[in-house]
């Protein structure tokens, strides 16, 4: 191991679980919200059987809003907010915020488009049989668009391993905010380096689980 690595192991581990919380709260947000909103936004949409346009614009203008926002900027707007739900404006759990409340929008769009690729005749076949809603949901949507939701998902969560990157400006920390302190900032490109391969080779093993699950339970 780098001489380096050793001289900042503790700072690294450190940084390695800061990220893990921030991108494990915030993964937990978007299957927990970001599900349930994307899939309304399909159900409410024009012919669907929820139709609703009220509901729908609601929430689709609410979602393209936070998407719209620059994450940075996302990130200062929420201070506030943050500091009056959990007590402070600075740590690992403020970064949680911001990051899960992008991770909801984003997701949600992600998992809208994933049942709208769903085939009319499941939905129709559903109807035809007296399917309730929420069989129709979890029956038939969801099983038919599993793949595309994984997919999603891999996708998102690596999204939100690039925006963690930035949480230093609330002292979120995490690997990327270690890399631009302590490798950019004291001019230690090496240790800088080392801190980017970490984060590809994560990006890489959440992308290769992602598609590897995906294919294994697409039956289609």
């Amino acid at each position: 191991m780098p001489e380096i690595l050793v001289q900042y192991q503790a700072e690294i581990w450190t940084a390695i679980i800061e990220t893990f919380v921030m991108v494990g709260v915030s993964i937990v947000a978007a299957v927990l919200i970001g599900l349930p909103v994307g899939t309304l936004l399909f159900l409410c949409r024009k012919g669907k059987i929820l139709e609703n346009p009220f509901v729908f614009s609601v929430l689709n203008l609410l979602v393209n809003t936070i998407r719209s926002f620059p994450f940075l900027l996302l990130v200062v707007f929420l201070i506030p907010f943050t500091r009056l739900i959990i007590g402070t404006a600075i740590g690992t759990a403020v970064a949680t915020v911001p990051l899960s409340i992008i991770a909801i929008a984003h997701y949600s769009r992600l998992v809208e488009q994933s049942l709208l690729d769903v085939p009319k005749g499941v939905m129709e076949a559903a109807i035809s049989m007296g399917a309730s809603v929420k069989d129709i949901i979890f029956k038939f949507l969801f099983v038919e668009a599993r793949s595309g939701l994984v997919l999603g998902l891999t996708t998102s969560i690596i999204s939100f391993i690039s925006y963690s990157t930035i949480m230093g400006v609330v002292g979120g920390g995490g690997i990327g905010d270690f890399a631009i302190r302590y490798g950019y900032q004291q001019f230690k490109t090496d240790l800088m380096i080392y801190m980017i391969v970490i984060m590809v080779i994560l990006v890489q093993l959440i992308q290769f689980t992602g598609t590897t699950v995906s294919r294994i339970i697409d039956k289609r």
